[in-house]
């Protein structure tokens, strides 16, 4: 067997991508995630499922999405052309919803009437609320206290359509505490309700599954590009915070030898304990809600705090199936700053009249870096993850500065 066909058959049986991944749970966890992992079994052979997933998200989500060619920021640059995957173009604003719709579509099946979530930047509890109300099931949504002051306009989407949000104040009031008291709640109530995990994250089967209902991005992706260049892209870009855009990009291509392709993490005010989310930059190897994985920890092991403008990215572990991609050299991994995806927002908003969601403006910002010293001949790819309106307020205040690195350590969870 190959290096690629190896990383096209992961995960193995017991939820590992190589040697990350498995399933670390409390005792009460192990039935609903079997039960979990044999439905979507199920699921796997059961085309009239996947007939009704994709009819709704043509439907009521839009898809497909278009792949936009950027003429003017490839004559403002120089160098390669540059395309867009336009998932911000998609109901409820990035393309979390097709997992989110994907996931109650299987809760559905087992019978569970209340679903949960987490959300940072707020676009997963959303799409996850949208899904809910579009099924008519309950829905609660755990979303760190700080993520809810900078996100205040997607807490009022949730509200409005009819999910009960929870703000988290402890440890960072960020995403990795929402995703514990996610877990709480599951752990409490595994009878009647499904977590909708928001990115490649968790245990098993929730690497998969969300990789699973996100491989539609880079599937249409390379069906959009031969139509209009008639050959593949030589490098696809896209942000990584969990990594479930980054995924359903790269799947589709991973055979691919000759397209390059390159996660961007966030770099927060630079790469110093406590003032970024770039795992693969001074991390290490642990366990951390379920999975194992790449993570930022200190010597003692106890999880730092992370910074980012980008809520979306400010996440202290990396999916378990990107661990793997970069051990195997198939996926590189870089990062971009607040400052830099600041600019990139800036600039891509004038130059196409489009805001990116900050999450996406990491790529973008190594874009705008590699894209003049490549030639004319060249194609660049991005995925557009997600708009950027929710981010506005954030982008006129500018950079945050991460907070003192010498209290930086939290326990995990």
């Amino acid at each position: 067997m190959t290096k690629v066909q190896s990383l096209l058959r992961s995960p193995d049986t017991r939820g590992y991508f190589g040697s990350y991944g498995g399933r670390f749970i409390p005792e009460t966890l192990v039935d609903p995630l079997r039960r979990l992992e044999m439905e979507y079994q199920k699921v796997q052979e059961d085309p009239t499922f996947w007939k009704e997933w994709k009819d709704i998200l043509h439907n009521f989500c839009g898809r497909p999405t278009p792949l936009y060619f950027a003429e003017r920021l490839t004559e403002e640059l120089g160098g390669a052309r540059i395309y867009f995957k336009r998932e911000d173009l998609l109901h409820t604003g990035a393309h979390k919803v097709n997992n989110a719709v994907g996931q109650i579509m299987l809760a559905r099946r087992m019978g569970k009437r209340r679903v949960i979530a987490e959300t940072g930047a707020g676009q997963h509890g959303v799409a996850t609320a949208a899904a809910a109300a579009r099924f008519g099931m309950e829905c609660v949504v755990y979303m760190g206290s700080v993520d809810m002051h900078r996100q205040a306009l997607n807490v009022a989407r949730m509200h409005l359509l009819g999910a009960k949000v929870v703000p988290v104040s402890a440890g960072q009031a960020t995403l990795k505490e929402a995703v514990s008291e996610a877990m709480r709640d599951w752990v409490a109530n595994p009878r009647t309700t499904h977590y909708v995990l928001g990115s490649v994250l968790g245990a098993h089967p929730y690497p998969l599954i969300v990789r699973d209902f996100h491989r539609i991005i880079g599937e249409e992706v390379r069906q959009q590009i031969l139509a209009c260049e008639e050959r593949l892209p030589d490098l696809l870009v896209a942000c990584v915070g969990g990594g479930s855009n980054a995924i359903g990009l790269f799947y589709a291509f991973l055979q691919d030898a000759a397209v390059q392709l390159v996660g961007i993490e966030a770099g927060g005010s630079g790469i110093r304990p406590g003032c970024h989310a770039a795992r693969f930059q001074g991390g290490k190897v642990g366990i951390l809600q379920g999975t194992k994985t790449w993570l930022l920890a200190d010597q003692d092991g106890q999880i730092e705090r992370t910074h980012s403008i980008s809520a979306g990215l400010d996440y202290p572990a990396v999916g378990p199936e990107h661990s793997l991609l970069r051990e195997t050299g198939r996926v590189e991994y870089g990062y971009a700053t607040d400052a830099e995806a600041l600019d990139a927002f800036r600039i891509f908003s004038r130059c196409e009249g489009i805001l990116p969601a900050l999450e996406s403006a990491h790529a973008i910002a190594y874009v705008l870096k590699i894209g003049p010293t490549l030639p004319r001949d060249r194609i660049i790819l991005v995925n557009l993850s997600g708009r950027g309106d929710k981010d506005v307020e954030q982008v006129v205040k500018g950079s945050v500065e991460c907070t003192d690195s010498s209290a930086s350590s939290l326990e995990s969870s």
